[in-house]
């Protein structure tokens, strides 16, 4: 166990001179309670009574649908409805190999743009993004399945090499498996934990504080609301770990959030990121138990400020590899085409974002279908056209909204 004290602390590396504001510029909720010491474990690992509070079931399985999902998608047998049944999956079909998820009443597409702060009074924005992701699955199989073995050309969807792997696109060089799995990572997994888990509209909904105060558990469970509420936000970042309670040893576990903190952490321009991540979300569910709910905002706007970045980083960065990989007389254009299609999807995913002590992304919807819209505007031909001047104009607008280089995620 590590003390933890709201004035100063070394838990996380971080230290707090006042109660309104900390080095990073974060502006920290006032609280009566400023000095309040409390226990943070060096792991996430929290108990009552000698037993596990911490749960994130329905994220996991949620996780694990996305995966099969992912590996289903080149399958060119599938069909519009086998792949749907993986993302809209209805309680007891036979949608997925592993019986468990069969079985589950959890599905995908509930989930992508359902965040209380985002999309409870936006349902026309939701039905849009909801609609993107039905189409991606649509398009997979109508477009380019019946042209698996047809080498793709500018306007003629098909398969390219890149060296590595086969990759195949549609008309406009676009590969829909990347776009649907990156854009998840936003629509989903960022959106549920930055705008939905880790706000106080569900973390202080109704009597959660009160209860959260007296140690009221759920019926039947043994945690509180507001505990478990932080934990089904940590499980979307780490619910496939082989060690959930501490996970930066095994990041990479899954397709979604989780490998890109990694690959992020991995760049020594953003090194440690991993483990910001980890330790708010460590000190926050800590603070919850300690009822201090000052410190446990605190470590959500952290936790938000630097998931937003993970997504900012790896869209620059795919920006810039595919326009590497375009350039001289031995151009890769398989291998830029996977690259710039995963930069949509990162791209896309910027809507979800949140800029920490804000309600607000750090690209709008409005703004992230105009960056679209230039990736593939410089002919009629989508990627097939593109140019470095455009990928470099895009890649500045996210760095400098973020406050990084374009060189440092590049790398």
């Amino acid at each position: 166990m590590n003390k933890y004290f709201l004035a100063i602390t070394a838990v996380v590396g971080l230290t707090f001179a006042s109660c309104s504001s900390d080095d990073d510029g974060l502006e920290l909720s006032s609280c009566d309670n400023c000095f309040v010491e409390f226990d943070v474990p060096d792991s996430y690992e929290f108990t009552r009574n000698g037993v596990s509070t911490v749960n994130f079931g329905g994220q996991t399985t949620r996780i694990k649908m996305g995966q099969e999902l992912l590996s289903n998608f080149n399958i060119p047998t599938n069909t519009v409805e086998d792949l749907n049944g993986m993302f809209a999956h209805v309680e007891g079909e036979i949608d997925f190999e592993e019986a468990a998820l069969n079985e589950s009443d959890k599905n995908l597409r509930s989930k992508v743009a359902a965040s209380a702060d985002y999309f409870s009074t936006n349902a026309t924005d939701q039905a849009l993004i909801r609609s993107d992701f039905d189409e991606f699955i649509s398009a997979q199989v109508t477009e380019v399945y019946p042209n698996f073995e047809v080498a793709a050309v500018a306007g003629q969807p098909g398969q390219l090499a890149d060296g590595e792997s086969t990759r195949y696109v549609n008309a406009n060089g676009l590969e829909y498996n990347q776009l649907f799995a990156k854009s998840l990572i936003g629509g989903l997994m960022t959106d549920q934990i930055l705008n939905n888990y880790l706000c106080t509209a569900v973390l202080d909904e109704a009597d959660n504080v009160e209860n959260n105060d007296a140690d009221v558990v759920e019926e039947g469970k043994d945690y509180t609301t507001m505990e478990h509420k932080w934990d089904e936000a940590y499980g979307y970042a780490y619910g496939l770990n082989a060690d959930q309670a501490n996970p930066n040893a095994d990041l990479g576990a899954d397709s979604f959030l989780n490998e890109y903190m990694e690959r992020v952490n991995a760049d020594a321009d953003f090194e440690g990121i991993a483990e910001d991540i980890f330790d708010a979300y460590k000190l926050g569910r800590a603070a919850i138990v300690a009822k201090d709910y000052a410190v446990r905002n605190q470590q959500a706007e952290i936790i938000k400020e630097n998931i937003s970045k993970v997504i900012a980083v790896r869209g620059v960065y795919y920006l810039q590899n595919g326009k590497t990989k375009l350039e001289g007389e031995s151009a890769n254009i398989g291998g830029a085409f996977h690259a710039l299609s995963e930069a949509y999807g990162f791209i896309y995913s910027l809507q979800f974002t949140r800029k920490p002590n804000t309600s607000e992304p750090y690209f709008t919807k409005e703004e992230v279908d105009a960056l679209l819209v230039d990736l593939l505007d410089d002919g009629e031909n989508g990627l097939w056209d593109v140019e470095a001047a455009t990928l470099d104009g895009i890649s500045a607008d996210i760095a400098a909204r973020f406050g990084f280089t374009v060189e440092q995620a590049a790398e």
